[in-house]
């Protein structure tokens, strides 16, 4: 639409997570780094959070892209399930064969023998599940039984929690305190700083393929920020809007008043972007 305009090889600001735009800010790295770290000694749980839009699952594909040749990896984008569908979830991942007419018991069975079977290739499984806030308390439970299976050295599944805040709520819940407590490496992902939001605007052009001068001004930087509060997801999909209105335009440069206009077509941008605004004029008082 507008990449032969700009110069661009692909859009810049899609909200689809791909790991080739991925942005090592501060947050980022480090919540990158204890996962690796995390993994590589062989911890049964770990937990990612972060509010919507801040790139858990960018983080998610990017962490099991880094993991390298010893590592087997399953992922799980849709938590909701059953015990028993999650199991089959979890062997199918992992190409484990397994009879979806077994019960629970000779289920769990044959997915032990896969793990132990990786074990044996010198392989380590690391299991990623998107969203959990959402799953159910049983299957929750189900999970941490899962982590039971181990052999005389180390854990035959590792598995890595990510969701939004609310998962930390969920964990507080009696019924499921001892996984809480088998959670030894956890990180909360933040929002983009103000000079951070910058490097990432222009990250992702020059990934993009852009080579000219600055394409968005300070006015239309800071407009950005006011507006999206830092988190990625508002910030691409406003950056891609105000594009489209410069492209429109016939223009060159995005300026304010593009993501002004860009802001006004997107509800959330403006109610976080007022919380934003008057939390600065608060601060400043």
């Amino acid at each position: 639409m507008y990449r032969a305009h700009f110069g661009f090889n692909e859009p810049p600001f899609g909200i689809t997570p791909d790991t080739s735009f991925f942005f090592a800010f501060t947050r980022y790295q480090e919540a990158l780094n204890t996962l690796l770290v995390a993994v590589r000694t062989g911890e049964g749980f770990i937990k990612i959070t972060g509010e919507v839009g801040t790139g858990k699952t960018l983080l998610c594909r990017k962490f099991m892209a880094s993991l390298g040749g010893g590592f087997v990896t399953a992922y799980i984008p849709n938590p909701y399930l059953e015990p028993r569908t999650l199991l089959l979830a979890v062997a199918e991942d992992l190409n484990i064969a397994i009879d979806a007419t077994m019960d629970q018991h000779h289920l769990l069975r044959t997915l032990t023998l896969g793990l132990l079977n990786y074990a044996r290739q010198g392989k380590r499984v690391v299991l990623c599940l998107d969203e959990v806030q959402a799953m159910p308390l049983e299957t929750l439970e189900a999970l941490r039984l899962l982590t039971n299976l181990e052999t005389e050295k180390r854990k035959l599944l590792q598995i890595v929690l990510f969701g939004q805040p609310e998962l930390d709520e969920r964990l507080n819940q009696e019924s499921i305190r001892q996984l809480k407590q088998r959670i030894s490496f956890h990180y909360r992902l933040g929002e983009l700083g103000r000079g951070e939001l910058e490097s990432y605007v222009n990250h992702r052009l020059a990934i993009a393929g852009y080579i000219g001068d600055k394409l968005f001004t300070q006015g239309a930087i800071r407009q950005l920020y006011r507006a999206s509060g830092g988190v990625p997801r508002l910030v691409n999909i406003l950056a891609h809007k105000a594009l489209l209105l410069t492209y429109g335009q016939g223009g060159k440069l995005v300026e304010a008043q593009h993501v002004r206009a860009a802001v006004a077509d997107t509800p959330a941008a403006r109610s976080l972007g007022w919380r934003g605004f008057m939390s600065g004029l608060l601060g400043r008082r």
